[in-house]
């Protein structure tokens, strides 16, 4: 008797606890997993968004092929991610070793320098940002001051791409983080034993600091990639509808979407999006190789 009633109690919370959880498995289901689902079988047809989906077999993914702006588009993205992703690691990691020393009003410092990244790629901080770079912006007025002419940041095509990863690099705070807790993990006796074999701050830090951190830097460098494969935010708040110079602007997702709301081409922007897939999951495997043989090789 005492044991049915053991389980009669254990099922009423089980009921409970699945009670809980259903919003959340029904939001999966119907705004991530519901989608992916339709955007796969999206990018077999012609669809319209007005009317029934025709279904056209690989047609969508042969276009991409022979598809100029999407070669330009993909060239650009990755470009944009080779040129942003290393910079801003390597930024959030000294920033982070500076954070980690004993300064007086450290945490103010640290709490300054996150504060970019609570407002991630948005809106507000595109347009500061269009307004620091334009020909007559703030930048070049103060390069002005010292004599020299400023460029046009978003007006040549070889300085699009830059000024958009600067923007990038300025949003490390999270990166920071991840670091400062990863160095704060490192225990201070093993700097006191290298100092007693007479190492340097360089020898320390490739010997001591980068293995010790080596799972927080896959870390940030994966998300970060991620991310910088996704970005839209940033050019198409300052292009809008527009390409930038020499189409140097026109990142996958913009491409993506000008597809799907403005021409309403909705089939060939799942197949778009389905490729940024691959390409992601193509990348995400070769960090994950690279990060495999450097643990052997310190092993």
């Amino acid at each position: 008797m005492k044991k049915t009633k053991v389980l009669s109690t254990k099922a009423k919370r089980n009921r409970q606890g699945y009670l809980y959880v259903l919003p959340w498995v029904v939001g999966v289901l119907c705004f991530q997993f519901g989608p992916i689902v339709l955007s796969f079988f999206l990018s077999f047809t012609k669809y319209s968004m007005f009317g029934t989906p025709d279904f056209i077999g690989i047609e969508n993914y042969k276009s991409l092929f022979n598809d100029v702006l999407f070669t330009t588009s993909t060239a650009v993205t990755f470009k944009y991610v080779f040129m942003s992703v290393p910079f801003k690691i390597i930024f959030a990691l000294i920033v982070a070793l500076i954070m980690n020393q004993k300064i007086r009003g450290v945490n103010f410092y640290r709490t300054a320098y996150y504060i970019p990244s609570i407002f991630g790629s948005s809106i507000a901080v595109s347009i500061i940002w269009k307004m620091l770079f334009v020909k007559d912006g703030i930048i070049n007025l103060l390069l002005e001051q010292v004599g020299i002419e400023g460029p046009a940041w978003l007006g040549d095509g070889k300085l699009v791409i830059p000024t958009l990863a600067l923007l990038s690099v300025w949003q490390f705070g999270s990166s920071m983080v991840i670091f400062l807790a990863g160095l704060k993990q490192i225990p201070s006796s093993y700097y006191e034993a290298a100092s007693v074999d007479g190492a340097g701050r360089m020898r320390k830090f490739i010997s001591i600091t980068i293995p010790g951190i080596m799972p927080m830097i896959t870390y940030n460098l994966l998300m970060q990639t991620i991310n910088a494969f996704q970005v839209f935010a940033p050019p198409y708040t300052i292009f809008g509808n527009g390409n930038g110079p020499l189409n140097q602007g026109l990142v996958l997702a913009l491409y993506l979407y000008r597809n799907a709301f403005r021409y309403f081409d909705m089939g060939y922007s799942a197949a778009i999006s389905w490729s940024l897939l691959v390409m992601i999951a193509a990348t995400a495997f070769v960090i994950h190789l690279i990060d495999k043989r450097i643990n052997q090789m310190v092993e």
